[in-house]
Parts: C-alpha cells; structure tokens; sequence
C-alpha cells in the first residue's frame, strides 16, 4: 500500500466518522426532533394553570386540555400551580424543556402581573412564546342588589354622592377586573375604594352579603348569581351587548369608547420549535371549533381563532392598554 492511498483511506474514516456524529448529534437535537411535525407529540403534554382548581379559567383550560388530548391521540394533563400572586406556574413553565411538552395557560393578569412587582422571577418577552388566543371574557358590573341603583349612570351619580364611601372589590391585584374597575375610575372621575380579595369566590360572598357595593370580573362568574336574583349586573364591558345579557347595556352606552375585557392564552418556552408552535396553534383552533368550547359562548366567552402572529400582535396591543392603566392608577404591589 502506498503512502498517498494509505493517507486517502484514513480521510475517509476521518469523514465518515464525522458524518456518523453529525447525524447522532442532529438525530439528539430537539429541532430534528420536530422537523416534522407528524412526530409531535410522542409523549403526555402538561399544561401548567397558575390558579387553584375550579375558576373559569381553570374549567377553560381542563376542557381544551381534554379536546387537544382526543384530536391529537396523546395525553393532555393539568397541573394546578398556584401561590406567588401567581409566577410559581409561569417560572416552572418558563424553566422547562422547549420541547412543546410543558405549557402555560393563563389569563391576561400575566402580563400585567409584572407591571406593578419587580419580584416576577421571569420575564414575558425573553422567556415565553405565544401559542394560541383561546377567548376574550367580557366583565360585569355587579353590584348589591338591595343598593339604589339600577344602571350605570345611577352608579356614577351614587359614587359621585358618596364620595369615597363606595367599595369595590377586586379578585386579585392586576386581573382584568382590577384593571378595569382602576379604567372606570379614571373615565367616569369617580372616587371609591378598591378592596383587594384573595380570589373571586370571597369577593362574590361580600357582595351578596352587603360587605361590599359592587365588583367588575368576568360576565362567567356573576351571571349564576345574577340570574338567581342574589345580585344585580347592571352593565358590561364588551363594545357591544352580549348574547348571554341582551337586556343589560354596555358601560359604552355611559361612558363611550369604555371597553375592556379579561382574556385566556396558551404560551410555550422561548425557544419552542416554530414547527411545534404552528402545530399546537392549529390544534387550539380546531377544538375551538367543538361542541365542548362552543358551549361555554353561551356562558359569555367570545373564543378567538387566531394565527400566532396576530395573537402576538393582540398581546402587544393589550400590554399597552395595561400598563398605561397601571401607569395612571400607580399601581403597585
């Protein structure tokens, strides 16, 4: 054997060898892994709610857990992680795997969340990719049912009377309904106090009971007790009047231009293969689709089918709207 064909055999070893564990390496990397998308998911998919079982978002989040599992042939758990003014669920999610195995589902109070702490052991841009839009929850104005009040114009005028006597209670500092009872007080330049809860189910007992005068969250919590006579939902926040309440007018119809809404999402880690992202975004809207989502717009949820895109251009849009809310309210935890 010569040198120069002795020399040419060990380059050729040398490649293939390096060829070899190229493809091993490549074969190991996540993003091999997703390349095709027929390949997601292999395994039990987790979604993360940051909340106690039993709220809204909660039974939201459980049934389009149950329709992804059945559409997409795996597994599709929940796992309730609440505690921290709710960051424990996002930061687990936020430290997990990019792999589409581990997910977030949340309401809107995740962005503004972080507006009013500086604790938040994460952050939104950096750490977490939009998924899926899942449905925007219009808000109630409940109020006691033995007050004098039977509109919105009657609750600005009795605030105007009383001013600073009048409460309101909010679920938790930054939700939706914290937000929008700061908004109405900006718009209407009320003066009234704001009572923060730990959670809507004591708040809800403290209006019924007459500990408190009134509390904005979603249209899906008050409307058992307004249609049982316990409390009275004199308007709403949607733009225009919803299906579930024909009869009771927007605060709009006050205050034009007022519109504000809570929301539910689906993120994944940053990081997530764009494969796995478009795969799961599809998913979402095809459950939204069934019979077992549609229900819950005759409860007072508009569900939203949207690309990741425009669901990344919504979330920018809402991050806005709160934080000059929170700005304006200086609001801080």
């Amino acid at each position: 054997m010569t040198q120069s064909t002795s020399s040419t055999k060990r380059r050729l070893l040398a490649s293939g060898l390096q060829a070899c564990l190229g493809a091993a390496l490549l074969a190991a990397s996540p993003l091999a892994a997703w390349a095709d998308t027929g390949a997601y998911p292999n395994q039990t998919i987790k979604v993360v709610i940051p909340f106690p079982p039993g709220g809204t978002l909660d039974t939201v989040g459980r049934t389009l857990a149950q329709r992804l599992s059945d559409q997409m042939g795996k597994p599709v758990i929940v796992e309730n992680k609440p505690g921290g003014n709710a960051t424990i669920g996002p930061a687990t999610v936020a430290r997990s795997t990019a792999d589409g195995y581990t997910l977030l589902f949340n309401a809107s109070t995740f962005l503004s969340g972080p507006m009013i702490s500086t604790a938040v052991p994460y952050q939104i841009e950096k750490d977490f990719q939009p998924v899926a839009l899942v449905a925007k929850a219009p808000l109630s104005v409940a109020i006691n049912k033995n007050l004098p009040i039977s509109d919105m114009k009657g609750l600005i005028q009795y605030a105007k009377a009383n001013p600073g006597k009048m409460t309101f209670a909010v679920g938790s500092i930054a939700s939706a309904g914290h937000l929008s009872t700061e908004l109405l007080k900006q718009s209407a330049g009320l003066d009234y106090m704001i009572v923060p809860y730990k959670g809507t189910a004591p708040a809800f007992q403290d209006l019924i009971g007459g500990q408190i005068d009134a509390f904005i969250d979603p249209v899906l919590g008050s409307l058992q007790y307004h249609q049982g006579g316990l409390l009275k939902v004199i308007a709403t926040t949607s733009k225009t009047r919803i299906p579930v309440l024909p009869e009771v007018p927007t605060v709009g119809e006050t205050l034009p231009g007022f519109e504000f809404f809570s929301w539910y999402g689906l993120w994944a880690p940053a990081g997530t293969p764009a494969a796995v992202i478009a795969r799961l975004n599809k998913e979402v809207n095809i459950a939204l689709q069934s019979e077992a989502l549609t229900k819950f717009s005759a409860q007072g949820l508009i569900l939203e089918q949207r690309s990741v895109d425009e669901f990344k251009a919504f979330q920018k849009i809402e991050s806005d709207k709160a934080r000059k809310i929170v700005d304006d309210a200086n609001i801080k935890l």
